[in-house]
């Protein structure tokens, strides 16, 4: 509660500095502010909003699953479609639907403004629908690449949209917990997948299945959104106002609307969102924090972790560890350290998460390592290469996973949040694509233990960077942020 009685009380705060000579304006809205706070003294009812947020999480969902649901069958695949032990094609099943997700992450800031976060869910469920059904029916390597690319730029669109959107519509108080549903949204479409993806050894062409059933989610997804409010920040943008007040009464009950409507009426006020240009993001006053956010997700994915969840199948068989069992754990310790992560980002702070998770990450490569050692003990080996890798998956969920994706658009100006969150997720996508692409190649020719070297160098420099360049945004106003992070003009 104290949290969203601070952001009222920082209304006068985000006032814009041409707005501050406007005294009649500055004092009706204070009355406003003060007619309303004696009933306003309690926080907006969470359980609103939360029907929203649980189905635009859906997206997040997919990801996951999408992300993960190649993993156990790739040898199948391979096997059926006539590519076994070709390990550049095996890439590119996985690589092809990052190069899709770079595609639908470069558009997805343009389409959410242009036509709504709704239809921009929707518009991302329909090529993850349309591609899981032609990979599910693919004869040929290419049919399966195609459906790939097709399901990848769904992938790209959701998690920027979702993020945009769990943001402009939750309370205040509620937020950070609501934003952290994205990753643990996440977490559980990869163990939807591996857990689909358990008969496949057992029972012929199971991957098909494993593809189909993806396109239930995804249909969800769309006709759902029909019955979700869209963003009341987008509709006051687009001058909606009278519909603005609607969504907020939808979200936050009628009682809630003057207060939400004014903060929006400040902190909005001389934003002009179709003057951004790719520019200013690249230059200028804001290059910073689009530096700041594109680095975060260029070194999450350095890291290794999509490697781990990409292709862990195949590293724990050459480790003699049943891969089902390995897979299961994994999704275990995804799952737990997201949900540890949601309870202490509000306690902790967003810089100290991922100061402690980057930290205790280069401890598992290190664990990496030295189990890829010659001076090791082969049950040894074993024992330190499983946990090593369980350890880097709880480790990653506690900070360097969901952090990110909560911390950009508190670090963005409202007027360029969309767009410099899809440049800043282009990034990740180029990155994991290469990472997709050439991992098992990398492995072969430098074998694990440079390579996890290398993984655990990236992990470092990410700690060195966070220390350096990230601000906490705990319990600071966004106006606050803003002037820790952007030049005044």
């Amino acid at each position: 509660m104290w949290g969203r009685q601070r952001e009222a009380s920082s209304m006068y705060k985000r006032l814009p500095s041409r707005d501050c000579t406007n005294t009649v304006d500055l004092e009706e809205n204070s009355d406003l502010l003060q007619n309303v706070m004696s009933s306003e003294t309690s926080s907006p009812p969470w359980r609103l909003s939360f029907p929203h947020v649980l189905v635009a999480t859906i997206s997040s969902f997919l990801f996951g699953y999408h992300t993960g649901v190649v993993n156990e069958p790739l040898e199948s695949i391979s096997v059926d479609l006539s590519f076994s032990g070709n390990t550049l094609a095996e890439g590119l099943v996985v690589s092809t639907c990052l190069g899709g997700a770079l595609v639908g992450a470069l558009l997805s800031g343009w389409i959410a403004d242009g036509v709504g976060r709704r239809r921009a869910f929707q518009l991302c469920a329909l090529p993850m629908i349309v591609g899981a059904s032609m990979s599910a029916t693919s004869k040929s390597l290419a049919g399966m690449l195609l459906g790939r690319l097709f399901v990848g730029t769904g992938m790209g669109l959701g998690p920027p949209v979702a993020s945009l959107y769990v943001t402009e519509i939750s309370p205040a108080f509620v937020r950070g917990t609501y934003g952290s549903f994205i990753q643990i949204a996440t977490c559980l479409g990869i163990m939807g997948a591996l857990f689909i993806g358990i008969p496949v050894k057992e029972t012929a062409g199971w991957w098909r299945i494993c593809f189909w059933v993806s396109t239930i989610p995804a249909a969800v997804l769309a006709v759902a959104m029909l019955f979700c409010a869209e963003s009341p920040h987008w509709l006051y943008k687009r001058g909606r106002t009278e519909e603005a007040e609607a969504e907020f009464e939808k979200l936050l009950g009628g009682s809630h609307v003057k207060v939400a409507m004014a903060e929006l009426s400040k902190s909005d006020k001389g934003d002009d969102t179709d003057t951004v240009k790719l520019s200013e993001l690249f230059y200028g006053r804001h290059f910073r924090v689009v530096f700041i956010g594109s680095t975060l997700f260029a070194l999450q994915q350095l890291s290794g972790i999509n490697a781990v969840f990409y292709f862990s199948s195949t590293v724990f068989k050459s480790a003699g560890v049943p891969s089902n069992l390995a897979n299961v754990f994994i999704g275990i310790a995804n799952l737990t350290g997201s949900i540890i992560a949601m309870v202490l980002m509000d306690k902790l702070g967003r810089k100290a998460l991922l100061l402690w998770s980057f930290s205790g990450m280069v401890i598992s490569m290190v664990l990496q390592v030295t189990a890829a050692s010659s001076y090791v003990a082969n049950s040894g080996a074993m024992y330190l290469s499983v946990g090593g890798m369980l350890m880097f998956v709880f480790t990653f969920a506690l900070g360097a996973g969901p952090v990110p994706s909560l911390l950009l658009p508190e670090i963005f100006p409202s007027r360029i949040r969309a767009k410099a969150m899809a440049i800043c997720m282009s990034v990740h996508w180029v990155i994991n694509f290469f990472v997709g692409l050439l991992f098992l190649r990398l492995l072969e020719q430098l074998g694990p233990q440079l390579l996890y070297s290398i993984f655990s160098s990236f992990c470092l420099i990410a700690v060195v960077f966070v220390k350096r360049n990230v601000v906490e945004t705990k319990g600071k106003s966004l106006q606050e942020i803003e002037i820790a992070l952007l030049p005044q003009e």
